[in-house]
């Protein structure tokens, strides 16, 4: 398990706000989000309702993690970064919100054939 921790090493730090803010809005959460957001559009692309499910359930996990990380790692930023990155963590949660459960509506009428 020691490896698994040295591996998460970097997430880990940004779970409990110890990595600088930019990194984790940035790194993290814009580009890995985006990432994560073309693969499940080229999952809906090609009709792959499990790939879908899987990748709709990863990207929610991922995006609570993201969240609670910008929050805590905001913290120890500048006061007007701050500010910023808790009310975009805000909206990026609603915003999350709808699109996952929109999805995971239409996922599931596609599945039972409705």
């Amino acid at each position: 398990m020691r490896w698994l921790s040295l591996f998460f090493a970097p997430e880990l730090r940004a779970w409990r706000g110890q990595m600088t803010l930019w990194k984790v809005y940035w790194g993290y959460g814009v580009l890995t989000s985006g990432a994560l957001a073309l693969l499940l559009l080229e999952a809906l692309r090609q009709q792959k309702l499990w790939i879908e499910q899987a990748l709709l359930v990863a990207f929610a996990l991922y995006t609570a993690w993201i969240l609670i990380a910008v929050w805590r790692c905001a913290e120890h930023a500048r006061p007007q970064w701050r500010l910023f990155a808790r009310l975009s963590t805000v909206v990026w949660a609603g915003n999350a919100l709808m699109v996952l459960g929109f999805l995971e509506l239409d996922l599931l009428a596609r599945l039972l054939g409705h």
